[in-house]
């Protein structure tokens, strides 16, 4: 796989992350939803301060700059890594896998440095819509928030059995969490990766000495 399609598919999946998000944040009042598809698929506006799937590294700023911190420099390597993974002609599974998880990164990244300094906050009391590129934003550099929208209420207003330890009884839905495209493709590429890890990491066997290969190289000796 060429460097160029690699580029090319990281840079529509941030395009596309980055628009929706930007969709989203200027649309939507905090907590708005509105449904897509039925009861099942909706879209949900929340931010989250952490990491995929709404994670956090630690409590206060200090967290969030170091989580912030820790996504940069996994970007910075993940380009190195993807370029050597290609020069040394990898699985093209393999590297389109850690071309999904680099986008997702970046995409997320260019959350946490710069919304909170070209978005104005989103208040769930005043529901008000945030504007974008006003005279001041919600937070510094380094410090925005991560814009997450995907809700897949699959399984709602369901309660675990009696039986169940610790959380019998208790009120269950499936799929809770709400996510981005960004954590989306992260997902995607880890969870390829883990199914086909040994199609995608599997060495070149060696020719054997009698393979064609070698007859017709003897011959012409």
């Amino acid at each position: 796989m060429k460097g160029k399609q690699v580029f090319l598919l990281i840079l529509l999946i941030v395009i596309a992350d980055q628009a929706l998000k930007i969709w989203v944040k200027t649309s939507f009042y905090m907590w708005e939803e509105r449904k897509v598809i039925g009861e099942w698929f909706r879209l949900h506006f929340i931010e989250n301060e952490g990491m995929a799937w709404g994670w956090q590294l630690g409590e206060g700023g200090f967290g969030k700059i170091a989580l912030t911190l820790f996504r940069l420099v996994a970007v910075g390597f993940g380009v190195y890594y993807i370029r050597r993974i290609i020069k040394e002609k990898y699985h093209t599974g393999f590297i389109v896998c850690a071309a999904l998880i680099f986008a997702g990164a970046l995409g997320n990244l260019i959350d946490s440095m710069f919304y909170g300094m070209i978005f104005e906050n989103s208040d769930p009391y005043t529901r008000n819509l945030a504007q974008m590129f006003p005279a001041k934003g919600y937070a510094g550099f380094l410090h925005g928030k991560v814009v997450d929208m995907f809700y897949f209420p699959i399984i709602r207003d369901a309660h675990f059995p009696s039986w169940v330890p610790v959380w019998g009884g208790e009120e269950f839905e499936f799929f809770r969490p709400v996510f981005n495209l960004a954590d989306a493709s992260i997902s995607i590429g880890v969870i390829a990766i883990i199914v086909f890890q040994k199609k995608f990491l599997k060495k070149k066997e060696e020719l054997p000495s009698d393979s064609p290969a070698e007859v017709a190289a003897g011959e012409q000796a």
